[in-house]
């Protein structure tokens, strides 16, 4: 196979349009299309008959549609005369001045250059108007296959798309579920108050030259360095997707000698300690461990006990109820207001499960297919909300990045079918409902968010404005309404 021969002149028709383009897109203004370059680059040189073979897109087969289209050959003919125009009135060649180089020669330098510029600007247009025409509305990214472009002649391509599908709700008022009867016990009020007490207990020094007694607290900072040749000896290799093993330092931290929630290993150790004290131990954590950064592994701890402390109960009584906020006046209301507490949250929950049972009962009453384009936007969601939380563990990103997100994908899809489908359920019931959301609703909840974002409602929806999702949310609190009116009617 013979290498072309990249000439002298070659350089020079490269640096001429580089400087073409510069001068142009001064002048431009910068567009969006959902057809990129890329798509036309990959479809060009296509024969007609090179039709996609099944599925070869990923699209749903249900939601999939395509289109013919052709831009007339006078059509391409004026724009690639426009472009000439303009290429010609900003082109520096030798032996001419600028704006005066005859159109032939400006076709033949920048004929590459020229070409793609009239399949960007034409073929997402045509594909548009022929969208439009035909009544669809697009919910992927196109696919355009079968592109024809020779010289003088029409432009044709292909184009395949993914649509929402079509199908009956059928009879969904008749779907029932079981609403919660909440019931909160006086023992978990009780409970409750004595996590209020546990809160707002004071720890006292320990005058006495004796060591640590079970029940008490020894107040310590410490350092802990992890022992990977020791867990690596005692364990398997940890999968790439664990977190490696970080230094941990504390000060002033409590320690209830043999308490139900203590590290046996710091009890064990600790148990006799005086203050001023060091000690230096393992701890060998389990794999379950509640926090993954140190499930599995060792640390070497060096721990010096500051002081020993007791701890102090406050008496449950009307005083305890006033010190805790001005709103209660006796222990009775400090009560009440527990109850009410626990009712409402119990009550969020039970409702929350039993609208996840009604969407359950009529996803079990409907079938049908769901575009792949909106399944794999609904796993990028959870794998960002997953990831947040990762992260707000204390998740480094470079553990991340060894994760297999091919198999955290797979492992999402079944769930994000189902939120799609609910969601496109929810939506016709909506429009069968005549369910709307006004402005003042939407207001509400951007007043929500600005409050949680700690932001002004101003910024809040400048932000939601210029990123695109108002309608997003609308359309959001819009499903919720249609899901609490099938609650309702349940």
């Amino acid at each position: 196979m013979n290498a072309k021969k990249h000439t002298t002149e070659d350089t020079e028709t490269e640096k001429d349009q580089a400087a073409v383009e510069r001068d142009r897109d001064k002048d431009q203004p910068t567009t969006h299309s959902e057809i990129t370059h890329a798509d036309i680059e990959n479809a060009s040189g296509q024969a007609e008959s090179a039709a996609p073979a099944e599925n070869p897109d990923g699209m749903d087969a249900a939601c999939r549609r395509e289109i013919s289209v052709e831009i007339p050959a006078e059509v391409v003919d004026k724009h690639q005369d426009a472009l000439v125009q303009q290429y010609s009135q900003q082109a520096q060649l030798p032996g001419f001045r600028k704006g005066k180089v005859p159109p032939n020669m400006v076709r033949n330098r920048f004929k590459g250059k020229i070409h793609d510029e009239v399949m960007e600007s034409l073929v997402p247009q045509y594909y548009r108007e022929a969208v439009v025409k035909a009544g669809f509305h697009p919910v992927s990214q196109p696919r355009i296959y079968a592109l024809e472009a020779e010289p003088g002649q029409a432009i044709r391509f292909k184009a395949a798309f993914e649509i929402l599908p079509d199908f009956e709700l059928g009879n969904y008022k008749d779907i029932k579920v079981e609403k919660p009867n909440v019931a909160i016990a006086e023992a978990d009020v009780e409970s409750e108050l004595k996590r209020l007490q546990e809160r707002q207990a004071s720890f006292d020094p320990i005058n006495e030259e004796r060591g640590a007694e079970d029940g008490e607290f020894a107040q310590v900072s410490f350092q802990a360095l992890p022992k990977d040749a020791a867990h690596e000896a005692a364990a398997e290799k940890p999968a790439p997707e664990q977190p490696a093993a970080q230094p941990v330092q504390m000060d002033e931290v409590l320690v209830e000698i043999g308490g139900a929630n203590t590290i046996p290993e710091f009890s064990q150790n600790l148990r006799g300690a005086k203050s001023g004290e060091e000690r230096r131990f393992d701890v060998v954590y389990p794999e379950d461990f509640h926090d993954k950064r140190l499930a599995g592994k060792v640390f070497d701890y060096a721990v010096k006990v500051n002081a020993i402390k007791k701890k102090t109960l406050p008496e449950l009584n009307d005083e305890f109820a006033k010190e805790l906020s001005q709103e209660f006046q006796t222990l009775g209301d400090l009560k009440q207001r527990i109850r009410e507490g626990m009712e409402s949250e119990q009550r969020h929950q039970a409702e929350h499960a039993a609208k996840e049972q009604l969407l359950e009962k009529l996803l079990e009453k409907q079938d049908f297919a769901v575009p792949r384009a909106l399944v794999e936007h609904q796993i990028d969601l959870r794998l960002e909300r997953g990831l947040r939380a990762l992260a707000a563990q204390g998740m480094r990103t470079e553990d991340m990045r060894r994760m297999d997100f091919r198999r955290l994908r797979d492992g999402q899809r079944e769930a994000a079918v189902k939120e799609v489908k609910s969601g496109l359920l929810l939506e016709r019931i909506a429009e069968a409902e005549e369910i709307r959301v006004s402005d003042e609703e939407l207001e509400q909840e951007i007043s929500a968010l600005a409050q949680q974002m700690n932001q002004t409602a101003e910024q809040v929806r400048q932000k939601l404005t210029e990123e695109g999702a108002l309608e997003r949310i609308r359309g959001r609190i819009r499903s919720e309404k249609a899901l609490n009116f099938l609650y309702g009617k349940s």
